[in-house]
């Protein structure tokens, strides 16, 4: 007589609790490439082109790129939803082709797309979901979880009277019910008002300090620069940058530093035209820089030399948009919480988000 096989949530806590060893990589996927077949008067789509990439075990990981880069698919290919077309993926320590069922049961998505059945509570939710996983019982954190997205008030109440940004905090709790050790978040702020979005990532970071490894993709590249360790941008479906957050960040040598004067320079005189200073308003000068070959003291000194009093200075650092933008040259789709357009991952699409 052939043995059930074992629920996916004992998978899942066996995959942490007693692997020989915590794997070095939570993620890791070798030259992984899908290519959507013509279909129609659209030619083959070329969604991810041979991507390489590495997310250390609890790392708060960003993948960012505009909108049709791949990232969507990436993450529809690690749920079993998408096939790949080459390469290979681990999730936690399982490959995905090898141990499909393991892979699957490591991981916990929240899809961009609200999956939501409106006749059901949050609770008969969480709870049905963890059956599918085949959580024990006694084992089922639903009202736990609930309480942590802040929904417990609403646990009894139908999915369909609950607002946009209720549904969105319960997919993260649906996606939490077998305790994954990886948990991916596809754009999970959209439609979260500020303080319910400072509670999720507050609960996101309490999940991370665990042990939990975080896979997060935003089009609010300021929320991936405060939360994220480690940041990869994908773009046309290649990887073009990878690395700390911090080292993203020093890669575009640039600084700017605005003065505010006693008095209007203008005209501007010529020997501070000269050095780079332009008149942004009137008393202000603006003055961009590369810090890694400039002294400031010199310049400012310049400025009292030529007989203008500073009565404030203020300085603007290079942020995450600003790389962002250098290394995909798209602007539409970055930083602003209009960024997360509709799904692209078929044939009608630009490669898939």
């Amino acid at each position: 007589m052939t043995a059930s096989p074992a629920p996916l949530a004992l998978i899942a806590a066996d995959a942490v609790t007693t692997a020989p060893g915590l794997p070095e990589f939570a993620l890791q996927l070798d030259g992984l490439s899908k290519t959507y077949a013509p279909r129609g008067r659209f030619g083959a789509v070329t969604a991810l082109d041979h991507v390489d990439l590495k997310v250390p075990r609890g790392a708060m990981f960003g993948l960012l790129g505009p909108n049709g880069a791949g990232k969507s698919t990436m993450i529809n290919i690690l749920a079993g939803l998408v096939v790949k077309t080459g390469g290979r993926a681990r999730i936690w320590t399982h490959d995905i082709d090898e141990e499909p069922r393991q892979s699957r049961a490591a991981i916990g998505i929240v899809p961009q797309e609200l999956n939501i059945d409106p006749f059901f509570t949050p609770f008969e939710l969480l709870d049905l979901q963890a059956g599918l996983y085949g959580v024990p019982k006694r084992q089922r954190r639903t009202m736990e979880i609930l309480e942590a997205v802040g929904l417990a008030d609403k646990a009894r109440a139908y999915a369909r009277t609950l607002s946009g940004g209720m549904r969105r905090r319960l997919m993260v709790a649906k996606a939490m019910v077998h305790s994954p050790p990886i948990l991916v978040l596809d754009e999970p702020t959209a439609g979260v008002d500020v303080e319910l979005r400072q509670n999720l990532w507050a609960y996101i970071r309490e999940l991370n300090r665990d042990g939990t490894t975080i896979l997060l993709t935003t089009h609010y590249l300021e929320e991936a620069q405060e939360l994220c360790d480690r940041i990869a941008i994908i773009d046309h479906g290649r990887l073009v940058a990878h690395d700390t957050t911090e080292a993203l960040l020093r890669r575009l040598d640039a600084k700017e530093i605005i003065l505010t004067l006693g008095t209007d320079p203008e005209p501007l005189p010529q020997p501070l035209a000269s050095l780079g200073f332009e008149r942004v308003a009137p008393a202000k000068l603006r003055l961009r820089y590369q810090p890694s070959s400039t002294e400031l003291g010199p310049l400012l000194a310049a400025v009292g030399a030529a007989g203008y009093g500073i009565l404030d200075v203020s300085t603007e650092e290079t942020n995450l948009q600003d790389i962002f933008l250098q290394l995909t040259g798209s602007g539409a789709d970055a930083g602003g919480p209009n960024g997360g357009g509709p799904n692209s991952n078929g044939p009608n699409s630009n490669g898939g988000r």
